[in-house]
């Protein structure tokens, strides 16, 4: 497998376009993929039409990511609007992409076993892939997950979902020169070269937990222990409940999110807590089910810039090789956290890479795996990989 990263923060989304895949049209031959991630401040459709002029044939797949991307550059974006393309290919690997916008036509479940079957066409198989690419809309992942599953069974699969710079659905999903809101994109990855996924919150347990004995909904804690969920995480954090109400939530549990265990302990999958509402109730941005145990996890700012270069190390030991290419899947809200501190993120990611092409998003969900676990969504995380 082989790898080339460009960018381009041009004026206009056409400019853009143009500029970012000629240097990828110069930079590697034969690209199988351009995994594209742009700003929610360029028009989507400009931009992947002046794509598609410089890379005809050449698949393209991403979204939109808050507020900037990383790259061997360092940090792109800011108050520029940006966009960047990380493009694979090589006689090793075939890919398979595929993408659909949400219709009440169809559920979301549907739509991932219809997009799973197109992607294997796609890439001229009638098999399973070795391990698979997913971004959607931030809502109803975990369905698009069980729909493509349903087609291939439980394969490795690693990305995020696409975010905007001001969390007010102004985010886009690209799937060659189609861009929409509201769906979901996947390719499918034939190869024989490894792939590794590291996923992790990088927070600390603590010992305040509790049972979710009642939910809105799978994406609304009502209650913990029997008690109004809000009131239950004010008093882990030594909080007033009715300062956390509305999007004071959001900002506020950054630095402390409740965290789910997979069934084998491998993994805590983080929930971020997103609002809080005015029955006291906690919207969170994943799949939560009654009568599972969540935990008041704990971190910081200076842990949220910390993780990046020990999640990549980790990855790095995991590997065991240089890859082709690493792809760095880093939630938003850490990235909004972490705010002026971006620099120092963007110096481990070079570090950590060691002149491996890369591509660092920032998402509002975070999709991986540990170990046997089944491939698992959360927020506030991060999800690291090496490809080839």
């Amino acid at each position: 497998m082989k790898s080339f990263v460009a960018t381009s923060t041009a004026a206009s989304a056409s400019e853009a376009g143009k500029e970012v895949a000629a240097k990828i049209a110069a930079g590697i031959d034969g690209a199988k993929i351009a995994m594209t991630y742009g700003s929610c401040d360029y028009d989507s459709a400009a931009l992947l039409a002046a794509i598609a002029e410089e890379l005809p044939g050449v698949p393209v797949l991403g979204n939109t990511s808050f507020t900037g991307i990383i790259t061997p550059e360092g940090f792109v974006g800011g108050d520029t609007p940006f966009v960047g393309i990380l493009a694979l290919g090589g006689d090793d690997v075939e890919i398979g992409c595929a993408g659909a916008a949400r219709t009440s036509g169809a559920s979301a479940r549907e739509i991932g076993a219809k997009l799973a079957r197109e992607a294997m066409a796609a890439a001229g198989k009638d098999c399973a892939p070795d391990y698979w690419y997913m971004a959607a809309s931030p809502a109803e992942e975990e369905y698009y997950i069980k729909g493509v599953t349903e087609v291939i069974g439980r394969v490795p699969f690693f990305g995020g979902s696409a975010a905007d710079n001001t969390i007010e659905g102004n985010w886009m999903l690209y799937s060659g020169t189609d861009a929409f809101a509201d769906g979901c994109i996947i390719a499918f990855f034939y190869t024989a070269t490894p792939f590794v996924n590291k996923f992790t919150g990088a927070y600390a347990e603590t010992d305040k937990f509790g049972l979710v004995t009642k939910m809105n909904g799978d994406r609304g804690i009502a209650e913990i222990d029997g008690k109004p969920a809000l009131d239950v995480y004010a008093e882990w954090r030594g909080m007033d409940a009715e300062g956390l109400l509305g999007a004071t939530l959001l900002s506020e549990s950054i630095v402390a999110p409740l965290g789910v265990k997979d069934r084998m302990g491998d993994l805590i999958a983080i929930r971020h807590p997103m609002n809080g509402n005015d029955d006291h109730s906690i919207a969170v941005g994943a799949k939560v089910a009654e009568k599972t145990c969540v935990i008041c996890m704990d971190g910081s700012v200076d842990g949220l810039v910390g993780s990046v270069a020990k999640t990549a190390g980790e990855l790095k030991e995991k590997a065991g090789a240089k890859p082709a290419a690493y792809f760095f899947v880093h939630c938003g809200g850490r990235r909004a956290a972490i705010a002026d501190r971006i620099d120092e993120v963007a110096d481990a990611f070079v570090a950590q890479a060691d002149g491996v092409p890369f591509l660092a998003e920032f998402t509002f969900g975070e999709y991986g795996f540990e170990d046997d676990g089944c491939n698992s969504i959360g927020g506030l995380m991060l999800s690291f990989s090496a490809l080839g």
